[in-house]
């Protein structure tokens, strides 16, 4: 699979935020986020895909997850770049982790639908449909398709810049019928102080309407630092 790094942390955003979690990242994406923490997954003008990328046995990713994960760590957070790009190794890495007994969330820009044999060994979907803010086309970042399908599966994870994002969002919820408990909407920002002083108005704006706040604990902790 084509792999960009495997690190032991914490979840850092989302339900299960602060959960102690080894991350596998796969490479490569289907969008261009202006406003991406992980552009050396995707960005090839910008970093060297030889040095970033590597096309590694699945079987190695599992062992490697298996030994970051020690006697305590059951929770395995696939994420990228876009992972749904590479679903057929997937289910193979996914279904070996859980007979494991790994609990698998996914992190996912929700443009692609997942295959049957992956949503059947996955466990949680954390989506984060794209607001304009990040500089994709509409076409690019909002399928119905996929849309549809993890409105009712996923937990909603949406970045908000400017409390105009507010009103995207509110559109994307409604457009869905997302219920209200499973949309959490973050504030953008890969520093401490960005994430805070964003946070005082988003979190008033998501208790008018019943979203959750959610925070980005990695940020706060260690910024923009890679593998955490």
């Amino acid at each position: 699979m084509l792999l960009s790094e495997v690190f032991a942390s914490v979840q850092g955003e989302g339900v299960t935020v602060g959960t102690p979690s080894v991350f596998v990242r796969c490479a490569e994406c289907n969008l261009t986020c202006t406003w991406c923490d992980t552009k050396y997954t995707w960005d090839w003008e910008h970093h060297d895909r030889a040095r970033e990328v590597t096309d590694t046995p699945v079987d190695h990713v599992i062992e490697r997850v298996v030994e970051l994960a020690g006697d305590h760590t059951r929770n395995a957070i696939i994420t990228g770049g876009e992972p749904l790009l590479h679903q057929p190794d997937l289910v193979v890495l996914a279904t070996a982790l859980r007979a494991r007994d790994f609990t698998i969330e996914v992190e996912t820009n929700g443009t692609i639908e997942p295959i049957a044999e992956l949503a059947a060994v996955v466990d949680q979907w954390n989506v984060s449909p794209k607001l304009a803010t990040s500089g994709n086309r509409t076409t690019a970042r909002l399928r119905q398709a996929p849309l549809s399908w993890f409105a009712s599966r996923g937990w909603w994870k949406l970045v908000a810049t400017t409390p105009d994002d507010l009103v995207e969002i509110d559109a994307l919820v409604a457009r869905y019928q997302v219920p209200y408990e499973r949309v959490l909407v973050m504030p953008e920002g890969t520093d401490a102080e960005t994430l805070v002083e964003r946070s005082k108005w988003l979190v008033e704006a998501c208790r008018r309407r019943g979203f959750r706040f959610g925070t980005r604990l990695h940020v706060l902790l260690w910024g923009a630092e890679r593998g955490r």
